[in-house]
């Protein structure tokens, strides 16, 4: 099925109600958006002489276009390459030609930074600025006026969505995402997740390309509002006020974001008004800052756990999961990604694949409609990551008695020292019980006798002065002698991706 037979769908039931609005005003109707897809989707075909599976790269900031842009894809059978708009632009370079995209739709921040990488790519035959929210260019007015026609017949197996990772540890790669793919998230976002309903919205505050991006596909199936930031990202204080602007929000962050949401909601001395739920995930989400984060917002909380190659949909800690502070086992419990998500099977493996039990720590292994079938123009890497018939996620994990996975760490991540295996996040949950840090990265440097030792960046509260003795004092206090950092960095930050994920390898080059 066609995911953008779900725009169709929802305006069917209801053309006129809200269905994009840029900061407080609402842009067009769900009507008005299925037109405004179409017409764009029929102009891909004829004006730029698209074919059915072509790549249509989408280098954007946040902006209401984004939804009519990635539908319109849908709509004319093409493939969405979502880019993120903070790389370099020989970075983006890079995926237009790994992708083979034919046209690219750019933001005007993006389209002029573009404009003389383009040149010469052997598949890009066009690159269209899409001007602003309020000032439109000539070009994309032009396409909106072309007459829509109906929805391309697409396969389940059919590509709708190129993402393409951080490229953290070398090129990034395209996880292939079909329509399968994403009608499975989408399906699970309602089982695991939570509900949504026609007057409710999410707001993008976190990148349209990625995660906040993906969950466009179940608000529209619910006829929900797409609420875009006038500063096209994330501003707690903008947030706030759209917040008593719209109501039954959603929004999805990480974990970064939503500390710093939480803090400044607590300075302002603000309640959440109309936000419904925060789906966060992306990056550790620590016990002590998710205590902090439920006392400022009460039971609006889901954990998710999933990757680029099975997106959003790996693991959920829902709301009844938070609100259950009468457990036994509450603190552990917060501590984890949840259960496994309905459209997957999850469970731990050896080196060799091997199935291990619960309380066992291995590699967290995935299977179902969610997952990729592969990486673009990459067999080996594909080969590799899906050997087995499973998705190799290279994070590591352990299971409970309950079905509750507690990540412990990426397995390039583990540091050995002296043959012991210590994992930073065990060491980072530690830290952040002192009261003076802000936030902190554990990492392992290189020892000529240990091959390894523990060192620990810390980022001090504001007015709060850290000494080491302190820090080695909880350490001494929760964790085994060997697991305490031999080194403290006070730093400023820490270096971090656009996503708000902190980069370990930045990290090590300072170590």
């Amino acid at each position: 099925m066609n995911l953008a037979l779900l725009l169709h769908r929802a305006a069917a039931r209801g053309r006129d109600r809200p269905a994009v609005a840029h900061g407080a005003r609402v842009l067009y109707t769900y009507g008005q958006l299925a037109h405004r897809a179409g017409a764009l989707g029929a102009a891909m075909r004829s004006r730029f002489s698209l074919d059915s599976g072509d790549r249509v790269a989408l280098a954007m900031t946040n902006t209401p276009a984004y939804v009519d842009c990635l539908f319109a894809c849908w709509h004319a059978g093409l493939a969405a390459v979502p880019i993120n708009a903070k790389l370099h632009p020989l970075e983006i370079r890079y995926i237009l030609e790994h992708s083979g995209a034919r046209l690219c739709l750019a933001t005007p921040d993006l389209a002029d930074a573009l404009s003389p990488e383009v040149t010469g790519l052997p598949d890009l035959e066009t690159l269209v600025g899409l001007g602003t929210p309020e000032r439109p260019s000539a070009e994309y007015r032009r396409i909106l006026e072309f007459e829509p026609n109906g929805p391309a017949v697409c396969g389940g197996g059919d590509l709708a969505w190129l993402f393409y990772t951080s490229g953290t540890t070398g090129q990034p790669k395209g996880a292939m995402l079909t329509h399968r793919n994403l009608r499975a998230m989408l399906l699970s976002y309602f089982v695991d997740v939570d509900s949504i309903a026609p007057h409710d919205g999410i707001l993008h505050a976190a990148p349209m390309s990625h995660g906040s991006g993906l969950y466009i596909l179940p608000h529209i199936a619910a006829g929900a509002l797409q609420v875009v930031p006038e500063s096209g990202g994330f501003e707690p204080a903008e947030i706030l006020t759209l917040l008593d602007t719209h109501k039954g929000v959603t929004m999805f962050a990480a974990p970064t974001m939503l500390n710093r949401l939480v803090e400044h909601m607590g300075r302002a001395a603000r309640d959440p008004g109309g936000l419904k739920t925060i789906v966060y995930g992306g990056g550790p989400m620590y016990v002590e800052d998710l205590k902090r984060a439920r006392a400022q917002l009460g039971n609006r909380l889901v954990q998710i756990y999933g990757q680029g190659e099975s997106p959003m949909t790996i693991t959920s800690l829902t709301k009844a999961d938070h609100a259950r502070g009468d457990h036994p086992r509450y603190e552990v419990r917060l501590g984890s990604v949840g259960q496994a998500q309905t459209v997957v099977e999850v469970r731990l493996g050896n080196e060799a694949g091997a199935r291990l039990p619960p309380g066992e720590a291995g590699e967290i292994l995935v299977r179902g409609d969610s997952v990729m079938p592969g990486y673009w123009r990459d067999p080996d890497a594909s080969a590799r990551t899906l050997r087995g018939g499973w998705l190799h996620t290279g994070d590591i994990g352990i299971f409970d008695e309950d079905g509750y996975l507690t990540l412990i760490d990426r397995s390039k991540d583990l540091i050995i020292s002296g043959g012991a295996n210590i994992y930073p996040r065990e060491v980072e949950e530690v830290l952040l019980r002192h009261k003076g840090i802000l936030e902190c990265a554990v990492i392992g440097r290189a020892h000529p006798d240990w091959g390894e030792e523990v060192v620990a960046f810390v980022v001090a509260r504001p007015d709060e002065a850290l000494d080491t003795a302190s820090l080695d004092a909880i350490c001494l206090e929760h964790i085994a002698r060997f697991k305490r950092p031999r080194s403290y960095r006070i730093v400023d930050s820490l270096p971090k991706n656009s996503y708000g994920k902190v980069l370990k390898t930045k990290l090590r080059e300072q170590s």
